[in-house]
């Protein structure tokens, strides 16, 4: 999921924070010995075995659940044992343990590990996560690859429960061992310690901590010697940028991309806030383009999609992004010329067009779309259309797909985890930490340039050039629209020759392409392809 400043936010589950009561201090607490004082308590892993049928082959799997212990920082982080406790040695343990406001900031990583039984260390091994910022991974571990789904109607509100939790006959463990972790503070993952919400809420901040938990976990499971994926959706996508460049002595085999952006001037959300960077725009118009085809609201309906996509990506690299950057000195008669145009691509009446001086964001194309309907159509995956919240509004004020499946996602990941993983009985998942983490978010990177991770990833294809980029992604995805995606690969400052490592699949559905059962039988099978040809490392 993707929501980060001007980004929208997605649908907002109530957080529910853990309270813990502070002891008070006895007199006579300076005289325990080490033995009595008190001790972290810790969760321990469930540890199951079950199995999942993928395209007729049964594959026995063992499941582990469990938490992983990060730092802060590498000091801080290289202090702890595998255990998550401040070994003995580095002097942190007491009396840090008596007061865990005080004690140094640190990340307990939830996530569910899937190893197929019997299968050598060198099998391939993929991390896969899902962004926000500040959203759990329970969307992949429920819709896409996982051994088990949930089933929800395409397109429609999904009825309320019972749902469906199923094997996932398009599970990818017949390619891969899978590792799906909740970012820090989400999910059952959890932040303590001094300025814990500074220490990870953060670009840079958030990729060494997903960082230090894959060596963790390379360590404690002996797979260093496997081939290694990252999978990130939405913000998963720039956190899997940067998580790449600063894996030091970690040659990749691949990174999936899903529903990509790595540069959030490119976002159409809210551009108008960052006046004379127009391009999110153009970057959009492909979408709302593949949009007013499926809702059947363009003056003239084309015979097929993606021929008419093609000439409107045309126009809005051309004569479209020209006229933008034209400002003021746009003539009226290029400008009433241009406004046509968008409405023969859009289905927008000119007039509106005009009045919103060419650039339309994708909360306001969301809502006008289908106004005279009174629907708004979704932000996530444009199929989906429900009532205005306010038809007097000038833009969408919620997300019609958000609002149709997250609770499903929501009870099953909480049953699941629970009666099958044996994990999480008396804690609570959060969905999302979005009112914790709020505005806090940073996004200066180590880089210059703010929030465009672009030259991130391009040095590590730079450093590995044998690594290849999957980049995926629907037509109907509003949150990062499909040729921002293709925009910012085409961009990125590599060599020439390494374009050749960029392969591109795009389907029929939104951003979360798996809620499509038949996009996520392709998907199954484009992933598992990807793994197939990147796997020995040539």
């Amino acid at each position: 999921m993707l929501r980060i400043r001007a980004i929208g936010l997605l649908s907002v589950f109530t957080l529910s924070l853990g309270v813990f009561a502070r002891q008070t201090d006895k007199p006579d607490a300076a005289k325990k010995t080490e033995a009595e004082k008190p001790k972290p308590v810790s969760v321990p892993d469930s540890v199951t075995e079950s199995s999942v049928t993928v395209g007729g082959q049964k594959i026995a799997y063992k499941a582990v659940a469990g938490t992983i212990t990060v730092g802060s920082t590498d000091v801080y982080d290289a202090a702890l044992g595998l255990d998550g406790q401040f070994l003995p040695e580095s002097g942190l343990n007491p009396p840090d343990a008596a007061k865990p406001e005080e004690a140094p900031a640190t990340a307990s990583m939830f996530y569910a590990a899937y190893f197929k039984k019997d299968a050598p260390g060198t099998r391939p091994l993929m991390f896969l996560y899902n962004g926000g910022p500040g959203s759990s991974t329970m969307w992949l571990h429920m819709g896409s690859f996982g051994p088990r789904r949930v089933v929800t109607t395409d397109t429609q509100h999904q009825t309320a429960a019972p749902y469906t939790i199923m094997e996932n006959q398009f599970s990818l463990l017949d390619v891969a061992d899978l590792v799906f972790i909740d970012a820090p503070a989400t999910g059952f993952s959890t932040v303590k310690g001094k300025d814990k919400e500074k220490a990870f809420f953060g670009i840079d901040q958030d990729a060494h901590a997903f960082e230090r938990f894959i060596r963790r976990f390379l360590t404690k499971y002996d797979r260093w010697n496997s081939p290694k994926y990252l999978f990130g959706e939405s913000y998963g996508t720039p956190r899997s940028a940067v998580l790449s460049s600063i894996l030091e002595n970690v040659d990749l085999n691949g990174i999936v991309l899903l529903s990509a952006i790595l540069s959030f001037d490119n976002s159409v959300d809210e551009p108008r806030t960052n006046p004379g960077v127009d391009q999110a725009y153009a970057l959009a118009l492909p979408t709302y383009a593949a949009s007013a085809f499926y809702h059947h609201k363009l003056p003239t309906q084309p015979p097929a999609m993606e021929p008419f996509l093609t000439e409107v990506e045309n126009f809005a690299l051309t004569d479209y992004e020209a006229a933008l950057l034209a400002g003021s000195l746009l003539p009226e008669a290029k400008r009433q010329d241009v406004a046509q145009k968008l409405h023969n691509y859009t289905g927008l009446p000119v007039d509106y067009l005009l009045k919103a001086n060419l650039r339309v964001t994708g909360g306001d194309f969301s809502k006008n779309l289908q106004d005279p309907q009174g629907l708004t159509i979704g932000r996530l995956d444009t199929r989906y259309a429900g009532p205005h919240m306010n038809p007097l509004s000038e833009g969408a004020e919620y997300d019609p797909q958000s609002s149709a499946v997250s609770s499903a996602y929501t009870a099953a990941i909480n049953q699941y985890l629970r009666s099958e993983l044996k994990y999480g009985k008396d804690q609570t998942y959060k969905p999302n930490a979005y009112v914790l983490i709020g505005d806090s978010w940073d996004l200066r990177s180590h880089r210059e340039g703010g929030a465009n991770v672009m030259p991130d990833l391009a040095e590590t294809m730079k450093a590995n050039p044998k690594m290849r980029v999957l980049l995926a992604g629907g037509y109907f995805d509003l949150a990062t629209p499909f040729f921002e995606g293709m925009y910012e690969m085409r961009h990125l400052p590599i060599p020439e020759k390494l374009q050749q490592n960029i392969s591109y699949k795009y389907y029929e559905a939104g951003h979360m392409v798996y809620v499509n059962e038949a996009v996520l039988k392709q998907f199954h099978e484009d992933v598992a392809a990807f793994v197939h040809q990147t796997e020995d490392g040539k």
